[in-house]
């Protein structure tokens, strides 16, 4: 077996993280836990697993992660959300790689999305590449705080990482709540300014481009959920960067905490 390190991020995750941890082992001889303080039983789910456990109060996605990344004792990491699996595909397939002699610091794969037991693909949901296995030595996650992703050449593949990515509807608006808050906090301490325009420009286009350029108004319902969430998705960061300089407050006191 390759010796690759699995970096998992929590925060009151009891309910999934026992499969998260079971579809990493099948590719990784270390577990990598890094928990924002949960009050449930994920950390001692994951211990009986055999993870390390380690702890911090959630910095954001990026800064999350790459902290993760940290206490790995292997070069080659793989990121895995605690809501998310590896499907056969891809187990398969890193099983016989060979990364002493890889010619790539990173690979990305194409991930499912869900919403339920739905498999949600309009509108560029599917194939949603992302950079989960990578050489730490070379290339990490960036420091956004909301939807951190690692910017650098991969070998792209065709395998598939599933993720259960909202449990309902319900869920989809309150996640929506939860990072148009990071959003909006990030643009705060990146200098943007409030504006009466952006939100509903920014948010029109969002839509469009949703619909149109990636095709959701031919894609039936799901076309037209993915393309209205992301409009008010975009709106909600923008009207809330408004609301922090209308406030005049402090973007880490207004907002709540992530809870899961």
């Amino acid at each position: 077996m390759n010796k690759i390190t699995g970096t998992i991020i929590t925060l009151n995750n009891e309910t999934v993280i026992e499969d998260c941890i079971i579809s990493l082992k099948k590719i990784c001889n270390e577990i990598i836990v890094l928990d924002s303080l949960s009050s449930d039983k994920t950390t001692n789910i994951a211990k009986n697993l055999g993870a390390k456990i380690y702890e911090q109060e959630f910095l954001g996605d990026g800064p999350q992660k790459k902290l993760a990344s940290s206490y790995a004792s292997n070069d080659w990491v793989f990121s895995l959300d605690s809501d998310e699996r590896l499907e056969d595909d891809l187990i398969d397939f890193v099983q016989n790689l060979d990364l002493d002699v890889s010619l790539f610091k990173a690979y990305s794969f194409k991930r499912r999305n869900f919403c339920g037991s739905k498999w949600i693909k309009a509108a560029s949901f599917y194939p949603d590449r992302v950079i989960r296995l990578y050489n730490k030595k070379y290339v990490n996650y960036n420091l956004s705080t909301s939807h951190a992703f690692i910017n650098a050449k991969s070998r792209k593949l065709d395998l598939h990482i599933r993720h259960y990515t909202y449990q309902s509807y319900t869920d989809w608006i309150n996640k929506i709540n939860f990072y148009s808050s990071q959003s909006a906090k990030m643009l705060h301490s990146q200098g943007v300014k409030r504006s009466n325009i952006r939100p509903i420009t920014h948010a029109l286009f969002a839509f469009l481009k949703k619909l149109i350029i990636k095709g959701g108004i031919f894609q039936g319902l799901d076309g037209f959920t993915v393309a209205i969430t992301t409009m008010f998705n975009t709106y909600m960061k923008y009207i809330k960067l408004n609301e922090l300089y209308d406030k005049n407050v402090d973007p880490e006191k207004h907002f709540p905490k992530k809870t899961k």
